[in-house]
């Protein structure tokens, strides 16, 4: 598929959840959080049909996001249908890491490639005070990626100013010494158009962005940072799809229709 800018759209982001384990400060913040209720999220099937058309028309590399899609208890089950839909040569996941040392095995069996894991600091009280949640869950979780050899892993820092800019060395040579990758992500605002490029990633780079992205309510959006978004129930897959093409824009604006916990950064 190519959008009205020449760009090639072989990428599709689902976020299979709005719901996390987790409340990040930057992502959650207290009080401003409103879940869909769990009937309306996609289902697998409906999750499945959405990729065979996907893959039909292009996309071959498919990234599950949330929330936190690891809470869902059908995401190996998810992962496992994906996989099995000619045309798709890649599965991402991007997780808090916390459930990924019960799920890490079955999910690389299911067909999952690699997961981006997030990783703010290392200090155990930094990290509660971030998240609300707990240090060795995710390190434990990172442990059970390299074992099952989702790699390579990739981890995922947020940059908090006044938060977090002198952990930002320590886990760079964490990450050295573990073989993992580490991405920098300046903190964006949707509703303000604050974005940037992804240190050591290819996100927030407009002119070369390929990616498309399905919400947990079954809206295709053109845009991380813009409002519109084409409904799979209402319009049908295909034309979902290709309204989500014509409308891409050349570059990000505002979105004030989604958060990032619900739209899957």
């Amino acid at each position: 598929m190519l959008d009205p800018y020449n760009r090639h759209i072989t990428y599709l982001r689902i976020s299979v959840t709005d719901r996390c384990n987790l409340r990040c400060m930057y992502c959650m913040p207290k009080g401003q959080v409103t879940f869909m209720p769990r009937e309306h999220l996609l289902s697998p099937d409906e999750i499945a049909e959405v990729v065979k058309v996907a893959a039909r028309l292009g996309i071959k590399k498919i990234r599950l996001t949330g929330g936190e899609p690891l809470v869902r208890h059908d995401i190996v089950e998810i992962v496992r249908r994906i996989r099995a839909i000619e045309g798709i040569t890649e599965i991402c996941l991007t997780t808090n890491g916390t459930r990924l040392a019960q799920l890490a095995f079955k999910l690389k069996e299911a067909g999952l490639s690699r997961v981006n894991i997030s990783l703010d600091t290392l200090n155990p009280e930094k990290f509660t005070m971030i998240t609300r949640g707990r240090l060795t869950n995710v390190l434990d979780g990172i442990e059970a990626a390299l074992a099952a050899q989702l790699t390579p892993v990739k981890i995922n820092f947020v940059r908090i100013k006044g938060v977090n800019e002198t952990d930002e060395e320590e886990v760079k040579k964490f990450c050295a010494q573990k073989n993992l990758q580490v991405r920098f992500i300046r903190q964006m605002n949707l509703r303000t158009g604050e974005f940037y490029p992804v240190e050591g990633g290819d996100g927030g780079n407009c002119q070369i962005c390929n990616r498309l992205r399905l919400t947990a309510r079954g809206d295709i959006k053109p845009c991380l940072f813009g409002s519109s978004g084409f409904n799979i129930r209402e319009l049908g897959i295909e034309q979902a799809f290709m309204m989500a093409i014509r409308h891409k824009p050349a570059k990000g604006e505002i979105n004030d229709s989604h958060s990032f916990y619900n739209i899957g950064g």
